[in-house]
């Protein structure tokens, strides 16, 4: 495995369901925490963070969450997170990630929506240059805040458009919240050439991932773990392309899924659903991408060439240009071919 675990490593790779403020360090998040202590429940001391970060389940997930988005005061936090995750993902080799934001959330506590968006564009371009990384953006629709939330989201997508928009999804709890409210909102993106990336079926059943479907034109679905529970969905799914986000430790984390031993990846993939393996809120869940490759491999039985299927399956998933596509694509064959050569 030590050998599997360095392929990994090295892989280029691509991420797909990675949350802005859910990747903060515990370095960023205790920092941030000093600079509002006395206004915050988070904790300054990063020796801390561990135990605030142990969830009882996915609603005291969201609790915890939510009160790490409040420590993301100004424009200029905003930046420093969003750089400081680009330079985290470099370390793994991940060659494009497209970053869950949800302005909403930094809009209501006071950053203008132009400072936002200008903070984040400069973040991905200095990203860029720095560490070679192509960061884009998913404008995320915090589903416990309702339809307003999701009235000033698609405002500022819309208005705004900064240039890494690629695409607009809905977060935050799915048990309260039915997807079919937000359908406007995700016509008037779809119109305006943004993809459609709901959550949907991890904490909930089916029915939810059919809703993203039928009524938000879901094009992925992030988790969506509980198709595994309706064969004619799995069937679905794997007809029509529609890939699955699935972050197997932070299933777990939730308490979405009992354990790794019994995460419903298997059943996923030996029906053909598209999969693609992915991060969510690392820090929060003590892990990184590249662990989730290790997981995912431990999981399905995969050596290093099933991996790097895995690492593919992330970039053609992906809404990366053309070019950039087949730049990656080819840099994760040649790095294979290598490996083979040494092996």
């Amino acid at each position: 495995m030590n050998d599997l675990s360095a392929f990994i490593s090295g892989l280029p790779k691509a991420e797909l369901h990675v949350h802005q403020v859910g990747s903060a360090s515990p370095a960023t998040v205790a920092a941030l925490a000093a600079r509002y202590e006395g206004q915050t429940t988070v904790p300054s001391d990063p020796d801390r963070l561990a135990d605030f970060f142990t969830f009882t389940d996915f609603a005291h997930f969201i609790e915890v969450y939510l009160a790490v988005v409040d420590l993301i005061r100004d424009a200029q936090d905003v930046h420093q997170l969003t750089y400081d995750v680009a330079r985290g993902l470099a370390e793994q080799n991940v060659r494009y990630a497209e970053l869950t934001v949800t302005p909403f959330t930094s809009v209501r506590s006071g950053v203008p929506a132009p400072e936002f968006c200008a903070a984040i564009e400069d973040a991905r371009v200095q990203a860029e240059r720095d560490f070679g990384i192509l960061l884009r953006w998913c404008f995320d629709i915090p589903g416990e805040a309702g339809v307003p939330a999701a009235d000033v989201t698609l405002d500022i997508a819309l208005s705004l458009q900064p240039a890494g928009l690629v695409s607009f999804g809905l977060g935050g709890p799915e048990i309260g919240v039915p997807r079919p409210q937000f359908a406007r909102h995700f016509a008037a993106a779809r119109a305006a050439g943004l993809h459609s990336v709901p959550h949907a079926g991890e904490s909930t059943g089916p029915q939810t991932i059919w809703d993203a479907i039928q009524t938000l034109g879901a094009e992925r679905i992030g988790h969506g773990i509980t198709a595994a529970q309706d064969p004619l969905l799995m069937t679905y799914l794997a007809q029509h392309h529609i890939s699955l986000e699935v972050c197997p430790t932070s299933n777990v984390c939730t308490r979405s899924v009992a354990s790794l031993a019994e995460h419903p990846l298997p059943a996923l993939m030996a029906a053909g659903v598209p999969i693609t393996i992915n991060s969510d809120d690392p820090p929060m869940f003590s892990t990184t991408l590249d662990r989730e490759y290790g997981v995912a491999a431990s999981i399905l039985g995969l050596d290093a060439p099933g991996v790097a299927g895995l690492a593919e399956a992330a970039v053609l998933a992906s809404f990366a240009a053309p070019p950039d596509k087949a730049r990656i694509l080819e840099e994760i064959r040649q790095y294979l071919a290598v490996y083979r050569d040494i092996a």
